[in-house]
């Protein structure tokens, strides 16, 4: 792989950490939009799956304490019902359709209150968002705006929402990465060596970009927090948006 493309994920992988740390999402977003531009739609789906498993789950340690383990329980019911629907469907997304679910997914943010009632508290909105965040999760590679609605109206505060939020992303990235492979992760690792080297060298600098976001997830407050994540998820979603059109128009 060129020297410039390694470069170019690397910075990327430490940004969108970064930002991850502090809103528990957007970073994901973008980085699967970068590892798109580099690799085939299925090494771009383990990569980024990999990358994210190490991001989350590196944050949801840092926040351990702020965990609301009944919400992740009730999560995994959810996503265990979304792994045995993934299990009977032999189909994978081409790389326009991946980009137009990772330009429209984000805008979910903007959906009115009074068209959602939706609490991840809630044991059956919390079973629901484990399995629609799941399997959006591994056809588009992100889900974190979907997550997300199941939060925006919860009396949480921030740090037990990116806590939350980041145990059970980890758990939907690990499936992501189990449902491209097709196999155990470890054999299609040993099958290309160069991205099994590249994404170790990787996860220190996504573990560092997360402990820095997590600093700056200190300094918000509550308020800010949820009004930076809609803007920000918005103007992603709108490149990708482009990006799809693009892609269609050359082809």
């Amino acid at each position: 792989m060129p020297i410039a493309s390694i470069l170019i994920l690397a910075v990327a992988t430490f940004i969108t950490a970064f930002l991850s740390g502090i809103f528990g999402m957007a970073g994901g977003l973008i980085l699967m939009g970068v590892l798109l531009s580099i690799f085939p739609v299925s090494h771009a789906m383990v990569a980024h799956g990999v990358l994210q498993s190490v991001a989350n789950g590196w944050r949801a340690w840092l926040l351990r304490r702020s965990i609301i383990l009944p919400i992740f329980w009730w999560y995994l019911i959810g996503a265990s019902l979304a792994i045995a629907l993934l299990l009977m469907i032999a189909w994978r997304p081409s790389r326009t359709i991946v980009f137009v679910l990772l330009g429209l997914v984000p805008f979910l943010v903007w959906l009115p209150k009074s068209f959602f009632h939706l609490d991840a508290v809630r044991p059956s909105h919390a079973i629901l968002a484990g399995f629609l965040v799941t399997a959006l999760n591994t056809f588009a590679g992100v889900a974190g705006p979907a997550l997300d609605i199941f939060f925006v109206r919860t009396k949480l505060t921030r740090h037990q929402i990116v806590a939350t939020k980041s145990v059970t992303q980890l758990v939907a990235h690990i499936v992501k990465v189990i449902f491209w492979s097709g196999i155990a992760v470890t054999g299609m690792m040993q099958q290309n060596a160069e991205l099994l080297y590249l994404l170790l060298a990787l996860i220190p600098v996504s573990m560092l970009g997360t402990w820095g976001g997590g600093k700056v997830l200190n300094r918000l407050n509550d308020r800010s927090f949820l009004q930076w994540i809609k803007v920000l998820v918005s103007i992603i979603g709108l490149v990708y948006l482009i990006r799809a059109i693009i892609i269609l128009i050359g082809d």
